[in-house]
């Protein structure tokens, strides 16, 4: 046997994992599109399949954040999700619904319009995976109290976090992600990104109106019956509201300050979780832990360790090589085909695995361009920065696309599926895609103007 035949086997041994990984992950995403099967069936069983076949093994995806379940993410969903299930029984979701719906004067686009309006504002102070956790069950309220469709409701409320929370460094998890390598402040992302995120906002509120404004009509009862609706009636505990108001007020400060306090928010939400729980003197807490939202945790957990998966083999890094080699060095080309290449690939895959595979990335392009910096002069080089900024606008704006592009999409989603109001893949793509095309086509320009014309 020649060097050379030896070489080709040895190639095609090792190549083997590869495609055995990309075909899992190809599939499991063609079922998820196609809705034959239940996406976290899907999850699972790829996910598992990923394990028999050591594609990944299991210290992989079960303690390495790279390869496999982030489960910070899981267990400040979980938290947060105890956290809502304690608060329902006090009526603050109606009576905030009835409210919002009084400022728009029962008229379904205005209410439409300011749930947007506030959900975009709250994501970017808080994770907007916490805001549509809280802002959900209010807007399938008001839509089943004015009898109209709540999807238009609930799509337009989760596009609007996943814009919300590109404003700020603590908005989204790419954001906190690409801070943490670049070494970037909340300020720098105020400075940056808050500019353009209101000007999406401002766009974005036209397109919904082009949408749904015309499909959302109620009759003039309902009307009447929503702003004769006193918020004040809807509150059935005021004393355990209290308790939770304290305690989620409590959380949302450690959520601003989490990064000077050390902690990581999923600490911080899970210590919220278990103080209401005691407060609360729930003795028998298996009503509460019932009404966790386990398909779409444990669909997450799958997810992460199919993403993981393709990760460790190459391909993501493999298509991210070859789009930065496209560039050949200029960087203006380099920004525009990263904001846009994100923009896809983080419809495609979840965009916490896809920047932690990007920022590494980056930073060895950095090194050869100024090979003699180091340090924060090297990571924070003026041209080197509007490589961030398309990285961050097209990982968070491109999970707006797809179900499965953003951690709030597959919340909202499921908490849909479970009031009984199914949203699928498709229906959400339909929708999802041209504003993810629309508010990244701007971002673009948003990046040349600014960075490269003056």
């Amino acid at each position: 046997m020649t060097f050379e035949t030896m070489t080709t086997i040895q190639n095609f041994v090792m190549d083997i994992p590869f495609w055995i990984a990309t075909v899992i992950f190809i599939t499991a995403y063609a079922l998820i599109v196609a809705e034959k099967m239940h996406k976290t069936v899907v999850s699972i069983f790829a996910a598992g399949s990923m394990l028999v076949l050591k594609i990944v093994d299991q210290h992989e995806a079960f303690h390495m954040e790279e390869l496999g379940i982030d489960w910070n993410v899981i267990i400040l969903l979980m938290s947060m999700m105890i956290i809502i299930n304690l608060m329902k029984p006090t009526g603050i979701f109606e009576y905030v619904a009835i409210k919002s719906a009084k400022m728009g004067k029962g008229e379904p686009f205005r209410i439409m319009v300011i749930f947007a309006v506030v959900t975009a504002f709250l994501s970017a102070l808080l994770d907007n995976v916490t805001i549509v956790l809280l802002i959900t069950p209010a807007v399938i309220f008001i839509a089943d109290a004015l009898e109209v469709d709540a999807v238009p409701y609930l799509l337009s409320s989760v596009f609007a976090s996943n814009i919300g929370g590109t404003a700020t460094l603590i908005g989204d998890p790419p954001n906190l992600m690409i801070a943490s390598k670049a070494q970037l402040t909340f300020m720098d992302f105020i400075v940056h990104l808050t500019p353009i995120v209101i000007v999406l906002m401002a766009v974005y509120l036209v397109v919904i109106m082009v949408f749904w404004r015309k499909r959302l009509r109620t009759r003039d009862e309902l009307k009447e019956r929503v702003m004769a609706m006193d918020e004040r009636e809807a509150i059935k505990d005021p004393i355990m509201l209290k308790k939770s108001l304290m305690v989620l007020a409590l959380v949302l400060v450690g959520f601003v300050f989490h990064g000077m306090l050390h902690f990581q928010p999923a600490t911080v939400a899970l210590f919220g979780a278990g103080l209401l729980l005691l407060i609360a003197r729930t003795n028998e807490p298996h009503h509460i832990l019932a009404e966790i939202e386990w398909p779409t945790i444990f669909f997450f957990m799958g997810l992460f360790i199919i993403v993981g998966g393709v990760v460790k083999v190459g391909l993501i890094k493999s298509l991210s090589l070859q789009m930065l080699a496209l560039t050949d060095g200029n960087l203006f080309a380099t920004s525009m085909i990263i904001i846009w290449f994100s923009a896809f690939a983080s419809a495609i895959v979840d965009n916490i695995p896809y920047v932690a595979t990007m920022n590494p990335l980056i930073i060895e392009m950095a090194q050869q361009l100024w090979p003699n910096l180091s340090g924060v002069q090297l990571l924070q080089h003026p041209d080197l920065m509007p490589l961030w900024w398309s990285l961050a606008l097209g990982a968070c704006l491109g999970g707006n696309a797809t179900a499965i592009g953003a951690s709030a999409n597959v919340i909202v989603i499921g908490m849909a599926e479970k009031a009984g109001k199914r949203i699928s893949f498709l229906k959400f793509m339909a929708y999802g895609v041209p504003v993810m095309v629309l508010t990244v086509a701007i971002s673009s320009l948003y990046i040349w103007v600014r960075y490269y014309v003056f």
